[in-house]
């Protein structure tokens, strides 16, 4: 439940046109929803500003489709993450808008406000063209990006977008660029505007992860780097790159978990938000 669907039931409430007990059964959810094995937070959009994200794996199908569904009836935008494609079809049998991600492996069905507001797209773009585009290079609406996601590498492209498609999905206006690791620095100085006018910025990178300190030493705004596990054998699974993340010289850039492309998503749209 939305701030804004509360203030409604209290503005009925006050002027006569819902009774107490009406209102009652419509906040009866509050806090939570109790489905046996999951309960469901529909208040944490009111806490936090957004709603209760699923995280898909290690969930049944059917268990993924059911809360999706209970988040969805109250009117509020799913985000299911590391989801598979049979959780994606089960929900979809369900929600005709749900929207399969298959790079960041993630389920959406925005709320009905939100469908009508896509952001990211650009400008006349649909909403079916915005959920089957994911070029490398993508500039947000009318070239005003509040989140600018950035990868070293292509194989580094699924996290990122994980970190793309949450800050979008949380109402911020974000662009990506891909490929512009360490390996070609010219790459990465072919967008020194675009790093410049962003508000917050995700760099996702694996191998050494030298990619952050880079960006964290060019910029202003707040930069999250965010290792990948891609690399040889000592790249570790990811944890050189965290490493070097975490001992980079370069004042101020915050770190996330190995391959933690939603963390990095959330605390650059809580950052942009605030």
């Amino acid at each position: 439940m939305t701030p804004m669907e509360i203030e409604k039931i209290l503005r009925a409430v006050a002027s006569g046109k819902l009774t107490i007990s009406a209102a009652l059964d419509r906040l009866r959810a509050l806090p939570f929803e109790d489905l046996g094995y999951a309960r469901v937070d529909h208040h944490r959009e009111l806490r936090r500003g957004f709603p209760e994200v699923v995280f898909g794996e290690g969930k049944t199908v059917a268990q993924c489709a059911a809360i999706a569904s209970r988040i969805a009836r109250a009117g509020q935008t799913v985000l299911v993450t590391r989801a598979t494609k049979a959780q994606f079809d089960a929900v979809r049998r369900a929600h005709a808008r749900a929207e399969w991600h298959e790079a960041p492996r993630m389920i959406v069905i925005r709320s009905e406000a939100q469908a009508r507001k896509p952001r990211g797209a650009a400008p006349g773009e649909t909403m079916k063209a915005q959920v089957n585009r994911r070029p490398a290079d993508t500039p947000s609406a009318a070239g005003h990006e509040e989140v600018l996601v950035i990868s070293a590498g292509t194989s580094d492209v699924p996290v990122a977008e994980e970190a793309a498609l949450t800050a979008e999905v949380l109402g911020c206006a974000t662009g990506r660029c891909y490929d512009v690791g360490v390996a070609g620095l010219h790459r990465l100085l072919d967008i020194r505007e675009r790093l410049e006018a962003a508000r917050a910025i995700v760099v996702v990178a694996g191998m050494e992860g030298a990619l952050p300190s880079v960006v964290a030493g060019l910029v202003r705004a707040p930069v999250i780097g965010v290792p990948t596990s891609v690399g040889y054998g000592a790249a570790l699974g990811g944890l050189t790159a965290l490493f070097g993340m975490l001992t980079s010289c370069a004042g101020g850039l915050t770190v996330v978990n190995i391959d933690n492309g939603f963390g990095a998503g959330v605390a650059a749209a809580q950052i942009v938000r605030r």
